[in-house]
């Protein structure tokens, strides 16, 4: 027979094994019910009173000497500072733990703000009132390894809690969980009460023992899996000193007086660290590109890297990177994170049977959403619900662990969504699919037309009537909701533009012609009216095909810097602008060639297209295009070494734009005078004067925090940093640097490379 550090359920195993009894047998011959041994093997149960190993004893037909090691093997078992009760004993999988740092450190410091209760007295030596013990809810969606830091956690933690730890399965998954009354019993048992006690005092003071034993020891109780807060609330002390820590897919937002701890997903440097560990240091070390692309695949969430290390370390003959190429196929990656009886789809499958039809299906059509978020205007669209009720639906996601919310934005983890489609492939028809997808499409191109129109001369408001389930008020919300939604109507654009539907494609691209000044970072702009003219130019409509010819070269200048591209796409422009017979686009098609021109040195030719641009603009009467020639004279002046005369230039532009007033959009006056007021600053520095070269920069930066436009505020913070450095003046540029990095995504990426390369170099410096 083993010894004690087997623990009684080895013990017993052996005993039995060696007696060739079977479970039923031993059941039979003692009197214990199957069930109960079987869980005593297994340590899903406590160590039994001295009355049960007796029979046992009896049962197995123990000699002397076996009995009173069995009777030890349980004494030491009840005498440990773990209390595993079915309640459990702590599982495999924990021994290889990764990451959580932050979760640790703030469960470490909730234990020793527990512990420091337990004094009962305040700092002055009066006696505390009775306090709660400290409850916590870990929270996060299936496979986060919510259990697993519960229960590393509290092997950490177990000398702050001297009378036990008790770990409790509260099977929240199941189809019908136990309820609070027999979870309460299998804990009492767990503390030693004895079965006299219980029957005395009966189910009904049952509730009233629990809670005076917990509030007289110092305990970790960790309540796992658990459903809802009805099974979680009578599980929780009144007082006492010692600790609750409560696992759930939900996130249990009605439970009161609790500390909340989210889970997430584990970061890449966490992911490979937790691979390696599975699958070997070495054979990790020689692919760390396709370990760390199987990482990505996998979320990375815990469960699925526990998969997918679990299938490398069980097939020693595959390359990592013949896994990463499975999981790289969108459709099979689900079937591909299956080891076993371990399925990552099983996990998700748990929750997803639990939510009320209505979620369900918003959960589904979810996976219709093409890019990474949604808001719930959009999602409405999904279902047909009202607003309101969509947005219940939506937080119904949330509390089921099911859906991540950040403010008013709702994402899918990427597995999660690739659930969602093959619940979606499998319930609905691929016709209703369509319909659903179709609806949301609409409606998003729909809205970016009305949203953009807010920064578009003669237009500006929503037309009286307009309704929608977005607010539209006011330029601001419009831009907020075009930057929400960017990857969502893009998306929807591209799916026009593949249907053929190129009126719309054409009118979206319009809408947002002068919005696209207010996201230059964005990325996408090149594609958006390259598509629009591809359109336009199957509709055989020369004179759109010419404008967006013209915003294609606007957008190759500006958000790309392809200059000879752009010199020869805004000829293209012309071309179509004069069989069109329209000399407004004619003049645009010269603007935006001679800006490219002066871009790549040839200001001959820039003179030339600019000097025409001005002539048509001024016959058509266009002020917009005006101030832009005006403004692009003067950048040419400056360009071919003339600073002087280009600071006279800026102010005459300057002060077109002030005495053009209300004649001038704006969104475009704003712009205008930011760009001034930078260009300005830059000329002040060619000419050593730094102080007024600072004044007119910093005023630009004031006009883009005061416009919302990051993209612009980027680019002329790292015109101030090189002029501060130009001026000796390395505290201040460094000081911008770091303020540049901070704006945050709407940056443009590569100012914040260079932030970063300026600011590595003054620290060596």
């Amino acid at each position: 027979m083993t010894d004690d550090h087997g623990g009684f359920g080895a013990a017993l195993r052996e005993l039995r094994i060696a007696a060739s009894l079977t479970l039923e047998g031993l059941a039979e011959a003692s009197g214990v019910s199957v069930r109960g041994i079987g869980d005593l093997e297994r340590g899903r149960r406590a160590a039994p009173q001295r009355r049960t190993v007796a029979a046992l004893a009896d049962g197995l037909g123990l000699g002397e000497t076996d009995r009173e090691r069995l009777l030890a093997t349980a004494r030491a078992g009840r005498s440990t500072g773990y209390s595993p009760a079915g309640v459990q004993a702590f599982p495999r999988g924990i021994d290889d733990f990764v990451g959580r740092a932050q979760e640790l450190d703030a469960l470490r410091a909730l234990a020793d703000s527990a512990t420091a209760r337990s004094s009962g007295r305040a700092g002055d030596g009066a006696q505390r009132p009775a306090a709660p013990p400290m409850t916590v809810a870990v929270s996060g969606p299936p496979g986060t390894g919510k259990t697993t830091l519960a229960l590393h956690a509290a092997r950490e933690l177990a000398g702050r809690f001297p009378d036990g730890q008790l770990v409790v399965d509260l099977r929240g998954m199941d189809d019908e969980p136990p309820r609070p009354a027999e979870l309460m019993l299998t804990v009492l048992k767990a503390l030693q009460v004895s079965d006299r006690e219980l029957a005395k005092a009966g189910p009904q003071n049952q509730p009233g023992l629990y809670r005076r034993l917990l509030a007289e020891r110092r305990c970790l109780l960790v309540l796992d899996n658990a459903r809802d807060e009805s099974q979680v609330r009578p599980l929780l002390p009144g007082s006492g000193a010692g600790m609750v820590v409560v696992t759930s897919r939900r996130m249990l937002t009605g439970l009161e007086s609790v500390h909340r701890l989210p889970l997430g997903e584990l970061t890449p440097a966490e992911a490979a660290g937790f691979l390696a560990g599975l699958v070997g240091r070495d054979r990790a070390a020689a692919d760390p590109g396709p370990l760390a692309d199987v990482a990505r695949l996998c979320g990375p969430l815990p469960l699925a890297l526990r998969v997918a290390g679990n299938w490398l370390a069980t097939r020693t003959g595959w390359s990592v990177g013949r896994l990463a190429d499975r999981l790289a196929l969108e459709d099979r990656r689900l079937d591909a994170l299956t080891a076993g009886d371990l399925r990552v789809s099983a996990a998700f499958y748990l929750s997803y049977r639990q939510l009320t039809p209505t979620a369900a299906g918003m959960f589904r059509r979810l996976a219709l959403v093409p890019g990474p978020d949604t808001g719930a205007a959009a999602a409405a669209q999904l279902t047909g619900q009202e607003l309101f009720d969509a947005e219940d639906t939506l937080e119904e996601l949330v509390e089921a662990g099911l859906l991540g919310a950040d403010g008013d934005r709702y994402r899918l983890h990427d597995l999660l969504r690739l659930y969602a489609r093959t619940r979606l492939s499998a319930e609905e028809s691929a016709e209703d699919s369509a319909r659903a997808a179709a609806a949301l499409d609409d409606w998003l191109l729909r809205t970016a037309v009305v949203a953009g129109r807010w920064f578009e001369p003669d237009h500006g408001a929503p037309p009286a009537g307009w309704q929608s389930e977005v607010d539209l008020s006011s330029a601001d919300r419009a831009r907020g909701w075009l930057k929400a939604e960017g990857a969502n109507w893009l998306a929807a654009l591209r799916t026009a533009a593949a249907q053929g539907r190129h009126a719309t494609v054409v009118e979206v691209a319009e809408a947002l012609h002068w919005f696209s000044d207010q996201w230059i970072s964005w990325g996408h702009w090149t594609e958006v009216f390259a598509t629009a003219a591809a359109g336009a130019g199957a509709m055989k409509d020369p004179r759109l095909e010419a404008t967006q010819i013209n915003y294609h070269a606007w957008a190759l200048i500006v958000c790309e810097g392809r200059f000879h591209d752009a010199v020869a796409r805004a000829g293209q422009g012309l071309a179509a602008a004069r069989r069109a017979g329209d000399p407004l686009q004619e003049a645009w098609a010269h603007q935006y060639r001679a800006w490219a021109h002066r871009k790549i040195g040839d200001h001959a030719s820039s003179g030339d297209d600019m000097g025409r641009a001005a002539q048509l603009f001024d016959a058509a009467g266009d002020v917009h295009g005006s101030l832009q020639c005006m403004h692009g004279h003067a950048l040419s002046l400056m360009a071919r070494g003339l600073p002087e005369e280009a600071l006279a230039a800026y102010r005459r532009t300057y002060a077109f734009l002030e005495e053009a007033g209300d004649r001038v959009e704006p969104h475009i006056a704003d712009i205008t005078r930011l760009e001034l007021h930078s260009n300005m600053g830059m000329t002040y520095a060619r000419l050593l004067r730094w102080e007024e070269a600072v004044d007119q920069l910093w005023t630009a930066l004031r006009v883009c925090r005061e416009t919302d436009n990051t993209s612009l505020e980027s680019r002329r913070m790292i015109d101030l940093g090189g002029v501060l450095l130009d001026a000796g003046r390395p505290e201040e540029a460094r000081e911008v640097y770091s303020r540049l990095l901070a704006l945050g995504p709407d940056a443009d990426r590569r100012t914040m490379a260079e932030a970063r390369a300026r600011l590595e170099e003054l620290g060596a410096a």
